[in-house]
This record gives C-alpha cells, structure tokens and sequence, in this order.
C-alpha cells in the first residue's frame, strides 16, 4: 500500500483498520483490546508478583497479575458497547454482556498467557479471539479477527481482520505504530518449539521431531505461546508443536482462547495448524475450555507431522488413549 509524504510510523492502529475498510465496531472493540493493554503493561511493570489466593478452573493456582489482567481487559470489553458476549481462560463460564448481537462481537481471550514467567522477567503476552454476533462455540474458521499482544522488551500488537498479518509497536506516547504489514512466514523452516515430556511423546511425534533433528532445525522454545509464535512470524519461519501425550491425548492448549486465534494469524501468515489429523481452524468446539494438541508454523513442517502421525497412530489408538488406555 503505498502512502506518499508519510513513513510507516506515522500509521497508528485505528487508521491501519480504516484503510483496510473495517467495520466501524470492529474498529473500535480492536482498540478497545489495545487500550486495556496499557493498562496491563502498567500492572506487570509495577505490580504484584505473588499470588491472588484463588485458583482458577483447572486448579491452577492464579497470580495477582491474572487476576488484575483479566478484570482490565473484562472492564474495557463490558464497556465498549460493542460487545454481546465474552469469555476469558480465567472464567468457568461464557459472560453476557448484551441480549442485543446485532452489530456486536463475542470475544474470547486469554488475558495474560504465561503470567508464571513473569517473575523470571520474560515475556509474556495477550491472546484474543474475535467472533460475530453472540455464538463463541464455532470454528476458528469463522473468527473475524484476532491479535496478540506481547509484553516483551518491547511491547507489540499483530493482528489480522483476513487481510493479511500486520505488525505494530507501543512507541513512547503508549500509542501503537505500524511496523510492518503483511508478515509471511515460508513453507519449511530451521527452527522447532517443542512442548511437553519428551518421554511421553507418541511414535509419530517422536518420528517428527527425530526427523527434524536429522535435517539440523535448532530448537528455540521460551516456555510461553505467544513469545514462540511471535518468533515464528517475525523470523518468519519454524513450528511450534504441543502434542498429545501418553496419558493425555487432548493436549494442553485451549481452543478457544490460545489455538484459534494464533491458527488465524499463522494461517493468514501463509502457515498453517493441524491437531496433527485436522486443521484447527475447522475443529467444532463442544465446551469453552476444549484443549486440543498443536502443530502449528511452516506449512511442511505441520504436514510431515501429520503425515507421520497418520503413518504410526492410527485412530483406533488415538481412541483407545483417549478412554485411558494408553
């Protein structure tokens, strides 16, 4: 896109959606989500480290920073009036904020993914999912938008509305500024983010990563989603993968609000994401807290999973897993 008489850095987030004729609502729930994460930057540079005293609903106990996150970025949403419903990783149920869905979003988010590696001063970041209308339990397919933003060195916003990733930076006025647009990634890559117990990796997984390994891929993993999907887009190559285990065939990651959002990005990026069978932006959520193992990055690398999985797991063992008996 060219724009004469003016540097990239003086496009701001708001006039980046207008010039790719975003709905006005979309417009402003987007920078809604980037206002509250002034806020939230604030609380993690200045706020408490510990413990909140509660525990969310997987028995995780939550930090005070979860909590303040979650009630910044829940405030901004119920606020906006553009909002009919919204769910958060740290909520046991969807929250209704209008009966109205005409013209509104439902949105869900993980308000600060990998908070535990705050206090080792990493980064971590927020993870968002945009729908339309009033139903969260769709395809990821059918998500209309979604961003993350990362608290790191520097703190960054991508986001796609289907037209491509784009990229911008918190600059000193606490404003964000385009940094770049149309991020792609390539088909194969040299870099690999494994998650989960090696040990307990499945034939075809383990085929996976032993192929990698031979082809000389370094491995490059933080501990925290949005840090390693970040890497991916702006080197512009690897994959991340958290599969399924023995003993846990579901995985660790959650659907909606960590692998729909980033399966979007990534394959707006030219990359895709697979549970290692599937896509993910075509899995039907049953539950709010569905989990699902992950694949996701360069377009090759997701395929030679898949096709080793297929090759050494067969569904009937995938099955039987998932009843307990692995």
């Amino acid at each position: 896109m060219s724009r004469p008489g003016k540097t990239k850095f003086q496009i701001d987030l708001r006039r980046h959606l207008r010039e790719h004729y975003v709905e006005e609502n979309l417009i402003h729930l987007i920078s809604e989500i980037a206002e509250a994460s002034k806020y939230i930057i604030h609380s993690i540079s200045t706020g408490d480290l510990g413990v909140a005293g509660t525990s969310n609903l997987y028995g995780e106990q939550q930090l005070a920073l979860d909590v303040l996150a979650d009630r910044i970025l829940r405030k901004r949403l119920d606020h906006s009036r553009v909002v009919a419903n919204m769910m958060s990783e740290e909520m046991d149920e969807i929250i209704p904020v209008s009966p109205d869905c005409g013209g509104k979003y439902s949105v869900a988010f993980d308000p600060l993914d990998g908070s535990s590696l705050v206090d080792v001063n990493l980064a971590v970041g927020t993870i968002v999912s945009i729908f339309q209308g009033c139903d969260l339990l769709q395809p990821g397919r059918k998500q209309v938008a979604a961003l993350y933003i990362l608290y790191g060195p520097r703190t960054t916003l991508v986001y796609s509305v289907g037209k491509g990733v784009h990229e911008f930076g918190m600059n000193m006025l606490r404003e964000y500024t385009l940094l770049q647009e149309n991020i792609t990634i390539k088909p194969q890559g040299d870099l690999y983010s494994p998650g989960g117990q090696r040990n307990l990796y499945t034939p075809g997984v383990e085929a996976f990563i032993s192929k990698l390994e031979q082809r000389g891929v370094k491995l490059r993993y933080s501990g925290g989603f949005v840090p390693d999907i970040n890497q991916i887009l702006l080197k512009g190559e690897g994959i991340f993968f958290y599969p399924h285990l023995q003993g846990k065939p579901e995985g660790k990651l959650r659907v909606l609000f960590e692998l729909n959002p980033m399966a979007f990005l990534i394959e707006q990026a030219g990359g895709a994401a697979s549970d290692g069978r599937k896509p993910i932006l075509d899995l039907q959520p049953q539950q709010i807290h569905e989990r699902s193992p992950v694949f996701i990055g360069c377009k090759k690398d997701v395929a030679l999973a898949e096709e080793l999985i297929r090759q050494l797991e067969s569904d009937k063992d995938v099955t039987a897993k998932k009843k307990g008996k692995t």
